[in-house]
């Protein structure tokens, strides 16, 4: 599956919100995600775009590998494996003795929302600021996501210019 999503950085996220609520969104949650990035000995995820993430939010902890961006969308697009660990801790543990390195820290605050087959996401980022994503996610062959996912932006008042870059880029570029 690919992860295809429009990232915006907005000055609030009230006006969203409210949008969402009268298309009839479902709210399905908030949670706090506490993100840590890996970086492979064998490779540098910087160089060949990818991360690995293990993700704390509620009493749940995600491991996530996100391969390279496609060049092909117009918006961001890339793999995305997910599976949730038993032990975030000993999974970590596991990953330094394997000589893999922390490299970064992410920390957000996320309400979601779904409407359809897209999900939204209202993002505080600490250090970062406010966005918004909207994401669909979509077999390789799958053709229109782009102007779908444009289309709902519009419809939701979301505006600005698509934001390629992770939060884990923003936050490595910011120091």
């Amino acid at each position: 599956m690919l992860e295809i999503e429009l990232k915006v950085e907005v000055p609030s996220l009230d006006p969203v919100r409210e949008r969402l609520r009268e298309k009839g969104a479902e709210f399905t949650g908030k949670d706090h995600e506490h993100d840590l990035y890996y970086n492979a000995p064998h490779r540098d995820f910087g160089k060949t775009d990818e991360a690995l993430r293990v993700r704390y939010y509620g009493d749940h902890t995600l491991l996530t590998y996100k391969g390279k961006k496609l060049k092909e969308y117009g918006l961001k697009a890339r793999e995305e494996l997910n599976t949730t660990i038993e032990s975030g801790e000993v999974f970590e543990k596991i990953l330094l003795r394997l000589g893999f390195t922390r490299t970064a820290e992410v920390n957000k605050w996320r309400e979601n929302y779904r409407l359809g087959d897209a999900a939204f996401a209202l993002d505080t980022v600490e250090g970062l600021g406010t966005f918004v994503e909207i994401e669909i996610m979509a077999e390789e062959s799958s053709t229109g996501t782009e102007a779908k996912i444009s289309t709902l932006a519009k419809e939701m008042g979301i505006s600005g210019e698509p934001i390629l870059a992770s939060y884990l880029e923003l936050v490595l570029s910011r120091q």
